[in-house]
């Protein structure tokens, strides 16, 4: 015959794990949306780099220039606000991630 303190004792456990799980696989979800959305904020980053140092005539090897006639300057809440727009709408339109289809 099976002990009930026992039975009692592992039914307890089994649900403390099973509400740890659901705790791990949100927080799981949550770490990896954010690294996609870092992901998307660095190749933003790199594509505003890109049209500035086009812009300004500077090679991107050689780095943004600092201050002078021909510098752009644009606040930091700027860039980082429309690097968030731009995270935010690849979030809401799933075919933004598939290749787009070419017709000919």
């Amino acid at each position: 015959m099976l002990d009930p303190e026992l039975l009692e004792r592992i039914t307890a456990r089994r649900a403390e794990l099973d509400e740890l799980e659901e705790q791990l696989a949100k927080q799981l979800t949550e770490v990896r949306t954010e690294r996609d959305e870092l992901a998307v904020a660095e190749r933003v980053l790199e594509r505003m780099t890109g049209q500035l140092a086009d812009l300004t005539g500077h090679d991107r090897s050689g780095g943004l220039p600092h201050g002078g006639d021909d510098a752009l300057v644009v606040p930091r809440e700027r860039v980082l606000l429309d690097a968030r727009l731009v995270v935010r709408d690849q979030h809401h339109r799933p075919s933004a991630h598939l290749p787009r289809c070419r017709r000919g």
